[in-house]
């Protein structure tokens, strides 16, 4: 089925998409009476799709970078949680949005990876990496692609120059953590110790990087308390910290004053581990310059235009509680 303009969508009888739930495509369909001021301007529908991300500011970052170049810009959240979907419920949501003229879809927790079975093609990065978090509808392919690990490494090298890379440890090896891993080892870390709930799965992470990079740069970590040991910095990506999830990653005197600590959660802006790393005096990275600089790349990926960074920096900021 071909997309359909957006300008058809509340004409698209809902039955047409069997398989998608009624109160999906409800959150999928325009809900505001802008159509008078559409006339002549290109409109670009995106979503996000994942969990408990109703408090992300991923919308306004887009809608008003949209906005400052005259595009019809509207970004929805498509949150499994608020719409009761299961995860089984992944491929509907896509094939519910392309139907419906969409341009493209961002994608989180915990989709990053399940995501990948849905599309077409995969661009190099998110190939190598295993994961996606930005899907662009074009010409009937669906085109995964990870900004995030990008993201990560531009918001790093700003903020986090001179901090030691000889070894770091690193909770989480799902979708965002493949992304991140794969941008420390890219940033020079000379050995990665991955820590997942999961643990083959941070021991496929490891094998996968390993094979990349070389050199036995990344191990599985089945002691934490080992992993620490001499450890220079620590980055959490988990979603341990957020809103749905809160606390700590990891036991809180592992964290010792001499560690730099990153996090990539960014709601809330200053996470439980955050918290404790300053209270130690570690040197810090929040979860905002990766949300942002990801977002810049998702951007121009979805309208061919290169929005302007200081500008979504301060939508972002705007958009705080």
């Amino acid at each position: 089925m071909p997309p359909l303009p957006i300008a058809y969508a509340l004409e698209w009888p809902l039955q047409a998409l069997s398989k998608a739930p009624a109160d999906l495509l409800a959150a999928l369909l325009p809900t505001d009476s802008r159509a008078g001021d559409r006339a002549g301007r290109r409109t670009v529908q995106i979503g996000l799709v994942g969990r408990g991300i109703g408090s992300s500011r991923s919308p306004i970052m887009h809608e008003r970078e949209g906005a400052r170049f005259g595009l019809d810009y509207a970004y929805r959240l498509v949150d499994f949680d608020q719409l009761r979907l299961p995860d089984g419920a992944l491929d509907d949501v896509i094939t519910a949005a392309e139907a419906l003229g969409f341009c493209g879809l961002n994608v989180t927790h915990p989709f990053k990876q399940s995501a990948i079975p849905t599309l077409t093609e995969l661009s190099p990065d998110a190939a190598a990496i295993g994961a996606v978090n930005t899907v662009v509808f074009k010409d009937r392919r669906r085109i995964g692609h990870n900004t995030d690990s990008w993201g990560f490494a531009e918001s790093f090298r700003e903020s986090m120059a001179g901090c030691l890379l000889d070894r770091v440890v690193q909770l989480g090896a799902g979708g965002a953590g493949a992304a991140v891993a794969y941008a420390l080892l890219d940033l020079g870390v000379a050995h990665l110790a991955l820590s997942d709930t999961k643990q083959g799965r941070a021991e496929d992470l490891a094998e996968r990087l390993n094979a990349r990079f070389g050199g036995g740069r990344v191990a599985a970590a089945t002691d934490l308390d080992a992993a620490f040991a001499g450890t220079s910095g620590v980055v959490n990506t988990t979603p341990v910290g957020m809103a749905k999830y809160p606390g700590l990653p990891f036991a809180p005197q592992l964290l010792l004053p001499r560690h730099w600590v990153a996090e990539i959660i960014y709601f809330p802006a200053e996470t439980a581990l955050l918290k404790l790393a300053r209270e130690l005096g570690c040197r810090t990275l929040s979860g905002l310059g990766m949300a942002v600089n990801q977002a810049v790349r998702a951007f121009e990926l979805f309208t061919g235009i290169t929005p302007d960074k200081t500008a979504m920096t301060r939508h972002f900021a705007e958009g705080g509680p």
